[in-house]
């Protein structure tokens, strides 16, 4: 029997971070390496990613990474697992220009060139696992599911996919094709489920979204629009260039991303233009030269997340586009659940600015996922024995079950994994047989380390309770405090209102710092700061009820100065002067009984 085992290593019970992990005996096949934009409780985070301490542990087995389309969570994460372990890149033709994108500025990996161009009509046999791939219908062209075929079945992962009779050919779902997997033994099928929760609207077609979006362009006579789109998201960027073009307008593109991704979909002839370039597009430079009535400004954001970048509009921190009350905000994106209240205060400093705004999902459902009933539709194309829902958070895989249940699947057919649950295949079923801890690698600008929770706690402290700072200096020969404590508050209280608070809070420092200088018998810098930490700590939140950061900064006089002799080099190698022929300078002169002046340094950086 075939030693089947799957890992999904994020995109279960999250929204994004796609990566699951298919064991064929001893070969892996890693499908997918997604990223997600982070919660607004991930302060300060960039991007977070996959968990790769599994495969780096088992590198030496991995046969290949497979991606199925090229939206940033199928792909975010390939930059940083490629600087990790050393793997084939597979994917359909504009997956892999995309991917070749979004690695190009790293330079720990410029030279990687391990990349395969797949179809669906292209079968890979590893001996053990033979594996090909079926067209799925998502908001990207050349969006592709994955077949992993062994002996006793298949394992399929269906991608991002949903069905729509009304898209191009590009986005063609090939049901024949679905049909014939089918014809097989399905064991198990990891299926979007992001699209499943029960909503009130159904959802639009993509012909129904386009001509909402040339709608919208025809009512806006006279005012600009600033489309916030995702840029691998060729649909709708499609969708905005033919509305552009029938309104007579000019296209600026802001951001480097969206230069890339529509040049590189311009060229595998995934994007067509209505008319030439050169009359479609304009510069950010034409910008100001442009009449509001006839420009259109597409706004994607670094890695393609537009909210942020739409943010800085509302702030007046863009240095292209100031947002005022000629202009029409198009939003065209569907914001993670996660991010909404980001949304909303982002859509109320726009209307603060004198726009009008709108967006796409108040007045239709727009979704590149599989609704309740096309993954109804697929499980009986496919007949599957297990279910996996995948890429969605807990609560929509509920709703991804109760559509398995609606049509004849058993509870014990679904699996409501988590990450880090190991399924394996016993010759009948898939059940969990462990785990392996499975974190999330939180990503804060260019550094490959995970930042953790720790540096996060601390960071959401400062946000809400501020920092208060105690500077002391002892002299640890005479144990005793030299210097009043001076008091630094930043977030927490205004100093000069709270002048009472400083003064006990200068006592308590002083207390806490003799008293462990009396009783230590061994002299420890992290038990006195500890000391002062957990004494003010407790202080401040009688006081305040807030709990502010607190960081003692404790300095010492310098007891181990050797004195200077006459006649010895000083530190630069010179000799000093005769004294006899140094003349008095009032700057060196000392009062009668004047002691030599007290060095202090710092005896040790601040720190929790």
């Amino acid at each position: 029997m075939t030693d089947l085992n799957i890992l999904p290593l994020g995109g279960v019970r999250e929204n994004g971070k796609n990566m699951y992990a298919v064991s064929v005996n001893d070969e892996i096949f890693i499908l997918d390496a997604g990223l997600k934009y982070p919660d607004t409780e991930q302060l300060g985070i960039d991007v977070v990613i996959p968990d790769f301490e599994y495969l780096i542990q088992n590198q030496d087995k991995i046969a290949g990474i497979f991606l199925s389309h090229g939206h940033s969570d199928a792909i975010g994460a390939l930059p940083y697992l490629l600087q990790q372990i050393q793997a084939p890149v597979f994917g359909s033709e504009l997956t892999i220009a995309l991917a070749k994108i979004a690695i190009e500025e790293e330079k720990a990996i410029q030279g990687f060139d391990d990349f395969h161009v797949v179809n669906e009509k292209t079968e890979i046999d590893f001996g053990d696992v033979k594996l090909s791939f079926f067209n799925t219908t998502h908001t990207i062209p050349e969006a592709l599911g994955i077949v992993m075929t062994v002996e006793e079945g298949q394992i399929v992962y269906s991608g991002h996919f949903k069905f729509d009779q009304t898209v191009e050919a590009a986005y063609q779902t090939n049901y024949q094709r679905l049909a014939e997997i089918g014809q097989k033994p399905v064991l198990a099928l990891l299926a979007d489920a992001a699209g499943t929760e029960e909503t009130v609207k159904a959802p639009a077609s993509e012909r129904q979204i386009h001509e909402y979006i040339q709608e919208t362009f025809e009512e806006a006579k006279g005012k600009r629009i600033i489309v916030a789109a995702v840029a691998s998201n060729i649909q709708r960027v499609q969708q905005v260039i033919d509305a552009t073009a029938k309104t007579k307008r000019r296209l600026v593109l802001t951001g480097h991303d969206a230069e890339k991704i529509v040049k590189t979909a311009l060229d595998l002839n995934l994007l067509t233009l209505p008319e030439p370039k050169d009359t479609l597009f304009a510069s950010e430079k034409e910008l100001d030269q442009l009449p509001d009535g006839q420009t259109v400004v597409l706004e994607t954001g670094k890695l393609g997340e537009p909210v942020k970048a739409l943010h800085k509009m509302a702030k007046g921190e863009d240095p292209v586009v100031n947002i005022g009350a000629n202009d029409l905000v198009f939003i065209t994106t569907n914001p993670a659940f996660a991010v909404e209240s980001y949304v909303a205060q982002t859509r109320n400093m726009l209307f603060k600015k004198g726009a009008i705004v709108k967006q796409i999902s108040t007045d239709l459902r727009s979704s590149g996922h599989a609704s309740k009933a096309d993954l109804q539709l697929l499980m009986n194309f496919l007949k599957p024995e297990v279910l996996l829902p995948v890429s969605a958070e807990f609560r929509v895989m509920v709703t991804a079950k109760q559509a398995a249940e609606e049509i004849g699947l058993k509870e014990k057919q679904i699996i409501m994994a988590k990450r880090g649950d190991q399924l394996a295949y016993d010759g009948t079923t898939f059940d969990k047989v462990g785990a392996v801890t499975v974190a999330e690698t939180m990503i804060d600008g260019d550094s490959l380390k995970d930042i953790g929770n720790v540096v996060l706690r601390d960071r959401r402290i400062l946000s809400e309770d501020g920092v208060f700072v105690t500077v002391v200096t002892i002299d640890r020969k005479k144990r005793k405090v030299v210097s009043k404590p001076k008091m630094t508050s930043r977030g927490f209280v205004y100093v000069k209102a709270n002048r009472d608070l400083m003064k006990e809070a200068g006592k308590l420092t002083i207390e806490a710092i003799e008293d462990y200088l009396k009783n230590a018998k061994a002299f420890d810098w992290n038990e006195l700061k500890n000391g002062v930490r957990e004494k003010l700590s407790r202080f401040l939140f009688n006081e305040t009820r807030r709990r502010p950061m607190v960081m003692p900064v404790v300095m010492e006089v310098n007891q181990n100065r050797r004195p200077h002799h006459k006649g010895e080099p000083d530190k630069k190698g010179k000799k000093p002067a005769n004294k006899k022929n140094q003349k008095p300078s009032s700057k060196n002169k000392k009062s009668k009984g004047q002691g030599p002046k007290q060095e202090q340094k710092p005896a040790e950086q601040a720190g929790k």
